[in-house]
């Protein structure tokens, strides 16, 4: 699929409400559970996604835009979430989450982008050249590897739980580190 503005936001819009309805209210056993050492919680997560709506998205979107390859983009702290979420509630998390991804796609759909402007660059620290379409596309794909991982996350608490049934859960086996 190519990317397209419009159905890239129309992901991107869907995922504070998708992770809303599926965290708010759950027992914290659900919210704070990892798959082991060096792997994020569902709060976890959340907490990352903040992190990159206030520095990395918009802000290199930004960048492209405005200076191009001229500067690199600052390298983005993937666990700032960590010291920037301590003593914060799941419900505080959810409504910054909500409130920044709606603040960020009304400047990416006010910023009226030209199919050129998606072809522009900026200078990633390790990546080196990056079009601003592929920065979009990402932020999705972030997205979604980020709900996939939730939900990977709160399936295995229930590892042992379904006995037999294992060999056909194959999300309960597969493992990924944090991020």
């Amino acid at each position: 699929m190519e990317y397209r503005l419009d159905d890239a936001v129309a992901v991107l819009t869907r995922t504070p409400a998708t992770l809303r309805r599926l965290l708010e209210g759950l027992p914290e056993g659900w919210i704070a559970s990892n798959e082991g050492p060096d792997t994020w919680s569902p709060f976890d997560v959340l907490g990352h996604l903040i992190h990159g709506e206030r520095t990395d998205w918009v802000g290199r979107a930004r960048m492209i835009l405005e200076v191009g390859e001229e500067r690199a983009f600052e390298p983005f702290d993937r666990f700032a979430m960590f010291e920037e979420s301590r003593g914060k509630s799941l419900a505080e998390l959810l409504d910054t989450f909500a409130e920044l991804r709606t603040a960020n796609l009304e400047w990416l759909t006010g910023v009226e982008l030209a199919d050129e402007d998606l072809e522009r660059a900026g200078m990633h620290p390790d990546f080196g050249r990056v079009t601003l379409r592929q920065l979009l596309s990402t932020w999705v794909v972030h997205d979604l590897g980020h709900i996939a991982q939730i939900t990977r996350t709160m399936a295995k608490q229930y590892r042992t739980e379904v006995g037999p049934w294992r060999v056909y859960l194959p999300v309960l086996d597969t493992r990924k580190g944090a991020g």
